[in-house]
């Protein structure tokens, strides 16, 4: 039974924290996955008892010094850390969701429209595709599922063909999706979401017990095609400025490379259609 988002957290990420990474002695045959609760305390210098009660969820308020000490035992990046003093601390109100939040502004559009060479669009934070250039709509088009990042890589069977790296892949999103979730209230569209991929995907319920958390700004995608083939592409990922929670997605290809000529037959595959919004789920 959960004992509330911050217990959870913790638990989590204690079961997912190697004695390696903290630098201690495995000791010989271990009972339990990743560290103990003894060895979490120690090392973020606290009692065991007040640690085991923030892990019960009967201790819920522990200052920031012991949440520094605690992202740091938990090898927490940025953005976990965020998300973990967020746990602790809301900000003020959070952000309440409204439809204009799926609304992306017409000059974001425009901006995309000029990619003529790169796979462009906007998602929210629940990760739906809000619109797209020729080439991100092309790149989705025809996949059951795609107005949703999350919907097709959990409830497609062709996700697993599409991403050559799923597992990768699944684990990005989902982190990205929790990372997303401590600062928007009152998303019904959101929890929804949560419940239905919850119930119909056992890789997602696995992936998200982990509590990762993560907001990736550039990596390599490497995905295949069912019309073109293998497209092997640099993206960047930006925060839209005037439109909280909406992100823009950019990808390109190496200069003179196979998939460079793989996104001209994308293009050429959409005919002439210009930058649109996506199909709503």
């Amino acid at each position: 039974m959960t004992q509330g988002p911050l217990a959870d957290f913790l638990r989590a990420r204690r079961i997912a924290t190697t004695v390696d990474q903290v630098g201690l002695s495995a000791g010989g045959r271990r009972r339990t996955s990743g560290l103990r609760r003894e060895e979490v305390a120690m090392l973020a210098g606290v009692s065991t008892d007040y640690y085991v009660r923030l892990e019960q969820g009967r201790e819920r308020n522990p200052s920031d010094q012991v949440i520094e000490a605690l992202a740091r035992v938990f090898c927490l990046d940025t953005d976990a850390t965020v998300y973990l003093h967020e746990l602790v601390h809301p900000r003020e109100g959070g952000r309440t969701f409204t439809d204009r939040d799926d609304h992306v502004d017409p000059n974001v559009v425009r901006l995309m429209e000029q990619w003529t060479a790169a796979v462009a669009f906007v998602v929210n934070h629940r990760l739906d595709i809000l619109a797209g250039n020729r080439l991100g709509t092309a790149l989705w088009d025809g996949y059951e599922h795609s107005p949703n990042l999350l919907r097709f890589a959990f409830l497609n069977p062709e996700s697993r063909e599409f991403y050559l790296e799923w597992e990768e892949d699944a684990v990005s999103m989902v982190a990205h999706l929790r990372a997303m979730t401590v600062g928007v209230r009152n998303d019904p569209l959101l929890s929804g979401l949560i419940e239905e991929l919850s119930s119909n995907s056992a890789d997602f319920r696995r992936l998200w017990a982990r509590h990762d958390v993560l907001v990736k700004k550039q990596e390599r995608k490497h995905l295949h095609h069912r019309v073109v083939g293998d497209l092997h592409l640099w993206h960047e990922t930006f925060a839209i400025g005037n439109a909280p929670g909406q992100l823009l997605f950019v990808a390109q290809a190496e200069p003179g490379s196979p998939s460079e000529s793989a996104l001209g037959a994308l293009a050429m595959n959409v005919g002439n259609s210009e930058a649109r919004p996506a199909p709503r789920c």
